[in-house]
């Protein structure tokens, strides 16, 4: 039994027709290809990123892999930059480009789902929320990141840490195959049997080896989840306890948490409102009553001064993170650390209480379970053992003469602080620009950027796809780059 989701609701304009004599057609004839002065143009370029207005020369809209590797043969052909757009949420303002071509796979929404096998396959343009939505018809799903606008293809190719990581892992520990489209155009399948060099790499490795045109899953048993939100005081004490109580949880339990300002929430008080306060947002994905149990040591951690308690289809979790996937201008900074005490809580507070906007939060993830049982080598993703990830997200709603700088330096402040005891870089929240290489070593060790530097080699020797957190290929000379 299958069921199938249309590619989009535009009509879109496929890219087949670009051949190898591409570079005689007129760039304005091209079909897909989208420059400033089309109709939709405006639309298309922005990113979910506001900081990053950029103006591609041309966006190329494409439906199938053919047209990805037609639009890969017209950028090379003129000699263009390249950036590839999914979901378009790269906090670094990785999926828009300056006078580029951006090659934009959002139309390409493709789901299958075989209930029977557990197994789906899915287009880079769905979301997680397009896809999570389907696939729980079934009671079904695969493990994803936190936002339902956030893309398939940019979060999978990241590593994917979300509701659902300490249960049932990363998404990449369910990706079964991937189409991929390479630097020379050539369409190829990794897989564990095929180009498995490549399939370790696309695991983690962002978009360094190639553009993933179809994924496809394994899928795992979760229907209803017992979900919620429980609301403390911002004290050192309770960040800690939290912590380790969250890292000692059965593996069905799994927190993202936020000291942030809480906005207007029905189930607390008016008076907390606009006040800094430490929120645990949960998800068991079990029995609810055992779920119930399950929370009861977090509820025990300090006065609860607010809770909200539910059982709910898997989807319904999104709605927790749903303020945070408007678009906005936004500065995100983040460490994974081996532990939280008492003085890095301490920082984090204060950081929240100096917060520049009125959405400035610091998020603490505590991981384990099913995603450390993974080895760290098998896949690219370096820091599965890691147990703690904190995420300094300053998001806020540009203004003509606004300082951006005031708002990147909060962030900066708490990376900065928090540097010392760093223990590695989740890419998919890093949104700074790499000057000295300090960023991409902190995502990808040594050992492990070494590995993917000869992979880079064999796929993309030039180093076409740079507009990521990017890998230089093994032997090539920062000249040629």
């Amino acid at each position: 039994m299958t069921i199938s989701i249309e590619g989009s609701t535009h009509t879109g304009i496929r890219l087949a027709n670009l051949t190898e004599d591409i570079a005689a057609t007129p760039r304005k004839a091209a079909p897909g290809l989208i420059g400033p002065e089309d109709p939709g143009y405006d639309t298309y370029r922005k990113p979910w990123n506001k900081l990053f207005d950029r103006r591609p020369a041309t966006i190329a809209r494409c439906l199938t892999a053919q047209d990805v590797a037609a639009a890969l043969r017209f950028a090379t052909s003129r000699g263009l930059p390249v950036a590839v757009r999914s979901g378009g949420h790269s906090v670094a303002g990785y999926s828009t480009i300056e006078g580029g071509v951006l090659i934009d796979l959002s139309l390409m929404k493709e789901l299958t789902i075989d209930p029977q096998k557990r197994v789906a396959t899915a287009g880079p343009g769905l979301t997680w929320g397009d896809f999570s939505g389907q696939a729980a018809r079934y009671g079904l799903t695969t493990p994803a990141g936190d936002s339902a606008s956030v893309g398939v293809g940019g979060l999978t190719t990241g590593g994917g840490i979300g509701w659902l990581a300490r249960k049932y892992g990363m998404t990449i520990d369910h990706l079964r195959s991937a189409e991929v489209v390479t630097a020379s155009g050539e369409i190829v399948t990794a897989s564990p049997t095929e180009h498995p060099d490549l399939f370790w790499a696309i695991r983690g490795g962002g978009g360094n080896f190639g553009i993933v045109t179809r994924f496809e899953f394994n899928l795992v048993p979760v229907g209803e989840v017992l979900a919620g939100v429980l609301v403390f005081p911002a004290e050192p004490e309770i960040l800690a306890a939290y912590t380790q109580v969250a890292l000692e949880a059965p593996d069905e339990l799994t927190t993202i948490s936020d000291v942030m300002k809480v906005p207007p929430i029905p189930f607390l008080s008016s008076d907390l409102y606009g006040k800094l306060h430490f929120l645990v947002t949960f998800c068991y994905a079990g029995d609810p009553e055992e779920g119930r149990r399950a929370i009861a040591p977090l509820a025990s951690i300090g006065p609860v001064l607010g809770r909200m308690v539910a059982p709910m289809p898997y989807p319904g979790i999104y709605k927790f993170t749903e303020a945070g996937t408007v678009s906005s201008a936004a500065v995100v900074r983040n460490h994974f650390l081996n532990g939280l005490d008492e003085d890095e809580a301490r920082a984090i507070i204060a950081s929240g209480h100096e917060g520049t906007s009125p959405h400035s939060m610091v998020q603490i993830r505590a991981l384990g379970g099913q995603m450390a049982r993974v080895p760290v080598e098998a896949t690219a993703f370096a820091h599965r053992d890691k147990p703690v990830l904190v995420v300094a997200i300053n998001p806020w709603n540009p203004t003509p003469g606004e300082q951006t700088a005031v708002h990147t330096a909060w962030a900066d402040q708490l990376w900065q602080k928090l540097s010392p005891r760093s223990a590695g870089s989740y890419v998919g929240f890093q949104g700074d620009e790499d000057k000295d290489g300090e960023l991409t070593q902190a995502v990808y060790p040594t050992a492990t950027y070494s590995r993917l530097a000869q992979v880079k080699a064999t796929y993309d020797p030039g180093n076409l796809f740079k507009a990521n957190r990017n890998i230089a290929p093994a032997g090539a000379s920062s000249a040629a780059l």
